[in-house]
């Protein structure tokens, strides 16, 4: 439906057209505006003609001249400019059906939106997406669209996700490779269900669609303690990762010497849960979907490298320095082997590196982006933590402030009674906050090797 005006900007071209707040955008060169999408995909063009209607449900059209893809200068009172679409799907693996109750309200809501995967690289099932949405993604090309297939069995994908539509909406991805919509796949593996010859059968519906299908992402379920009256699930074994691994190192090897990409990978944490090395960085090509735990580790490793590596081999002496970094139980061993190169480099710097037993979801849960200030408060209180705690930015909320307990990171401060820094997915701001400030020419934290 049409959509109200919150603001107009000041000296924008609307404000210069007479269009004022409170009114309704009907359309643009007479295209419906429905949402954000529709809005910044008919606003590039360079003359506009502006269909507005006023409260009293009276029309008017106003033109603008202006540059090709300058913005008109219109605000509404949300940035998608209707409601979030909601998930309709029960997929058995839920993460959010196994939270406890007394969170945020914010962390119950399952979003199943389209716009958000273009916008913002949220996935997708289809099962919500309309007609209008499917052709609107064509007609427009809008690319990546990041899906969650979990299977291209369909009576098997209506099981997994509780919907009976689940199987007929993978006709959707077919008709986006054909239009040559770039598609970044997710399957959430559960043992047993859809991996082994499940998993097999659904790479080989999907690896053909190259080049549409530019990336497969493998990632493992996550079971918390919460799962009372849940499909009965069970996480992955070392022995079963292992097993994905080779699926997925296998497919992947057969598109690159098909296509010259492979397409095919398994998350990071298949490879920690299997105790296999991680991968080189040239291994994960363009990273498509670093944001979802793949390649992420092998990216962060090679920028600390060349961070590293950039300390000045005879540094200046310095004083002691002491850090410790707090992360989860499957990371730590990957970051402690990661950090000895500096360490035999740094020799007045200590940095501990201390896991965090996942007690709030459950020891199951292995991963940092899980890790509560709960927990991080209960076991690191009393131990010595040196001159600053060193926090992933994967633990906390977007705006970075508070963790899914909902402590914040001043309270880990204060109850702690140290600095703590909050650090990104970045190997050169992991080293600079390691030995205190930007070294990338100095090592006045090091005394040389």
């Amino acid at each position: 439906m049409p959509v109200k005006i919150a603001a107009v900007d000041v000296n924008s071209a609307a404000e210069r057209a007479g269009i004022k707040k409170g009114e309704t955008l009907v359309s643009i060169n007479g295209k419906e505006i429905f949402d954000v999408l529709d809005y910044r995909f008919y606003e590039t063009d360079r003359t506009l003609q502006i269909l507005l209607r006023n409260v009293s449900g009276e029309e008017r059209e106003v033109r603008i001249v202006k540059r090709e893809y300058q913005s008109i200068g219109l605000s509404f009172d949300t940035y998608l400019m209707d409601r979030q679409h909601s998930c309709r799907n029960r997929c058995i693996f839920c993460f959010i059906d196994q939270l406890p109750p007394g969170l945020r309200e914010s962390l119950y809501f399952k979003d199943d939106d389209s716009r958000l995967s273009f916008l913002f690289g949220n996935y997708v099932t289809l099962t919500n997406m309309s007609e209008r949405e499917v052709d609107r993604i064509i007609a427009m090309h809008i690319s990546p669209i990041n899906i969650s297939v979990h299977t291209t069995n369909p009576d098997l994908r209506c099981k997994m996700m509780g919907n009976r539509f689940a199987g007929k909406s993978l006709e959707i991805l077919y008709r986006l490779a054909q239009a040559g919509i770039r598609l970044n796949c997710q399957f959430v593996l559960c043992p047993g269900i859809n991996d082994g010859t499940e998993l097999e059968r659904s790479l080989n519906d999907l690896l053909p669609l190259y080049p549409a299908v530019q990336s497969v992402a493998l990632v493992p379920l996550g079971v918390t303690r919460f799962r009372e009256g849940l499909y009965p699930l069970k996480p992955y074994t070392r022995e079963g990762a292992q097993a994905v691994i080779e699926t997925a190192e296998r497919y992947g090897a057969s598109a690159e010497k098909r296509y010259g990409k492979r397409i095919c990978y398994a998350a990071d944490e298949f490879y920690l849960k299997a105790g296999m090395p991680i991968p080189r960085a040239e291994f994960y090509g363009e990273f498509d979907q670093l944001e979802n735990g793949v390649g992420l580790l092998a990216n962060l490793k090679q920028e600390f490298e060349d961070a590293r590596l950039l300390l000045e081999d005879e540094a200046l002496p310095g004083k002691q320095r002491s850090v410790t970094m707090a992360t989860g139980v499957a990371a730590q061993p990957f970051l402690n082997q990661l950090l000895d190169g500096l360490r035999n480099q740094c020799h007045n710097l200590t940095c501990n590196v201390v896991a965090i037993r996942n007690e709030f979801f459950g020891e199951t849960i292995t991963v940092a982006g899980l890790v509560t200030g709960g927990d991080i408060i209960r076991q690191l209180k009393g131990r010595p933590l040196g001159d600053v705690l060193l926090l992933p930015r994967v633990m906390l909320r977007y705006e970075g402030d508070v963790f899914l307990d909902d402590v914040t990171v001043e309270t880990v401060e204060k109850e702690l009674g140290i600095p703590v820094q909050v650090v990104q997915d970045d190997g050169y701001e992991l080293l600079n906050a390691i030995i205190g400030g930007d070294r990338r020419a100095e090592g006045d934290s090091c005394s040389g090797r």
